[in-house]
């Protein structure tokens, strides 16, 4: 079978700042780590990374090699280490399977599958937890590789938020609300949700202010170690988005939560002022969403959350729902 590796044409990385000019799967560079030294570990793994490509062979080989391996309470090795590839054209692609280290002890992915020998799309999300080493591809030796088909909407969205912003606890990669959002309105996307350790940092606005993004969606109120920092932190990190994109679209979102008790209403009054602040000095492109309105409507909401915090697949699902339209909207603006 022929070889490539991600960093060879005409192979794409998605989702991977600016990964065309380093060739780096990190999702921080050392010198915002160096700034914000909590994400040493959380911003080198890539959630939301994706390796995309178009191939007319009927095997495809994906081989992962992982340089750190641990084991997560809430994810299993399928939901956390796990490659998910997908084939056709987006939105309708369709699932191929999934691959993962087969104990915890293994650092190594490989990943066997099937498809048409027709020349079509194919996109493998990466492991969400881990520290990635490599990633290779292998096809039919006479088979052919081809640039992937583009994003409808190229220019990315820029998620920004907690561990559930990451991907935290659906079973696979895939299942993630940010990933839905994408599959489905064929658009590409950053996930810069860091688990326990996005808390407004200014530093990281400065980073993310260096993207080129369509829309900015931030969610981080659970990572705020109280109220008083998130009215400390919420306003400011608006701010200093606002210095570099002053016209591009801005989502501020509220936990996902079954029912909001005085600490998620609290924070929830914090984040909404710094919309209504926003609206009131004129703003014309920022939006809100309630994170408790995720699960209203639905009267097993209390089947959406693994563990009260994070939402498992099915609340991913819901809150997709919510967040889609108007998302949609804002990129056919």
């Amino acid at each position: 079978m022929k070889v490539y590796s991600i960093n060879e044409k005409p192979i794409k990385v998605y989702g991977v700042p600016f990964f065309d000019e380093t060739k780096k799967l990190v999702r921080v560079p050392d010198e915002v780590i160096e700034k914000v030294p909590s994400l040493d570990f959380h911003g080198r793994r890539v959630p939301g990374g994706r390796v995309c490509f178009r191939t007319d062979s009927e095997n495809i080989v994906i081989k992962v090699k992982l340089n750190t391996l641990h084991v997560d309470i809430g994810m299993s090795l399928y939901a956390s280490q796990s490659v998910n590839v997908y084939v056709g054209e987006r939105p309708t692609s369709r699932f191929l399977g999934v691959a993962c280290p087969r104990d915890y002890e293994t650092k190594e992915i490989i990943g066997r599958y099937k498809k048409d020998k027709i020349m079509e799309d194919v996109t493998v999300l990466l492991p969400r937890n881990e520290i990635i080493e490599s990633v290779f591809v292998e096809i039919d030796d006479g088979a052919t590789i081809e640039a992937p088909t583009p994003y409808k909407y190229e220019k990315p969205i820029v998620f920004y938020g907690s561990s559930i912003t990451e991907g935290g606890i659906s079973c696979n990669m895939c299942n993630a609300y940010t990933a839905i959002i994408s599959r489905h309105l064929d658009t590409d996307y950053i996930n810069l949700g860091f688990s326990g350790n996005a808390k407004g940092e200014l530093e990281v606005a400065d980073y993310i202010n260096t993207i080129d993004f369509s829309i900015f969606v931030y969610d981080y109120d659970h990572n705020s170690p109280s109220v008083e920092h998130l009215w400390q932190t919420h306003e400011p990190f608006f701010k200093r988005i606002r210095e570099k994109h002053p016209n591009t679209p801005v989502v501020m979102m509220t936990r996902p939560f079954a029912v909001y008790g005085e600490d998620e209403c609290a924070r929830r009054e914090a984040v909404y002022a710094t919309y209504k602040n926003a609206v009131d000095a004129g703003d014309k492109n920022v939006y809100f969403i309630d994170g408790e309105t995720f699960f209203k409507d639905c009267d097993d909401r209390e089947m959406c959350f693994i563990d009260t915090i994070h939402p498992n697949d099915y609340g991913f699902h819901l809150m997709a729902q919510k967040i889609e339209p108007l998302i949609k909207k804002l990129l056919e603006e």
